[in-house]
């Protein structure tokens, strides 16, 4: 069994401003982004990471550095990169559901089959991505404690998949901005979430 605190990342601009897709943009965090890592990094001080991993995109990078206080541990994985929304990229729902109303209903109705965004990636992708790390942080680092930072979208469809929900669903899932969620992967006993947006 392995122990998973996994983190989004904190706030960005983009976020700030009427909350805009972010995806594969790639953004630093704001001043409060900063310190919302900073109180991620007191929360975690009863924690001992046997290992770090974060997305490359420097919004997890920075949030993984200094939430863990240990930056030279940090281990970029490109396997937990956001969800490439595509077209809605730098905008805000309302704006992109306007201009394109099937490929939102799309994306919400079966986001296995359907792309984000028109050209972006769609969840079964995206799943396989994040089932080839968590497999491997399984064989590799048995009875140890990890740190992941990642997105919303990644993480929310990882969590909603190990649930046993339809992905469509996934937003009913909420992780806020550098907010502790506690899980605990096993070989045989599977996915149990212990705490949701500490």
């Amino acid at each position: 069994m392995i122990t998973i605190c996994l983190l989004r990342h904190g706030e960005t601009a983009y976020n700030a401003d009427g909350n805009k897709y972010c995806g594969r943009t790639d953004i630093p965090l704001t001043e409060k982004g900063i310190s919302q890592a900073e109180r991620m990094n007191t929360l975690l001080q009863d924690f001992t990471f046997d290992q770090i991993f974060c997305s490359p995109l420097q919004r997890a990078k920075a949030t993984a550095e200094i939430a863990s206080g240990t930056p030279e541990k940090v281990q970029v994985d490109e396997r937990l990169i956001e969800v490439d929304f595509g077209q809605w990229e730098g905008k805000r729902s309302d704006d992109f559901i306007a201009e394109d109303p099937n490929s939102w209903y799309n994306w919400l109705s079966d986001p296995e089959r359907f792309e984000a965004g028109r050209t972006g990636e769609n969840a079964k992708q995206v799943i396989a991505r994040l089932d080839s790390f968590y497999n491997e942080l399984l064989d590799k680092y048995d009875d140890q404690t990890i740190l992941v930072v990642g997105h919303n979208g990644v993480n929310r469809l990882f969590m909603a998949q190990q649930l046993g929900m339809p992905l469509k669903n996934y937003r009913k899932i909420v992780q806020e901005n550098s907010a502790l969620t506690l899980i605990t992967l096993d070989k045989h006993k599977g996915f149990n979430l212990l705490k949701l947006n500490a």
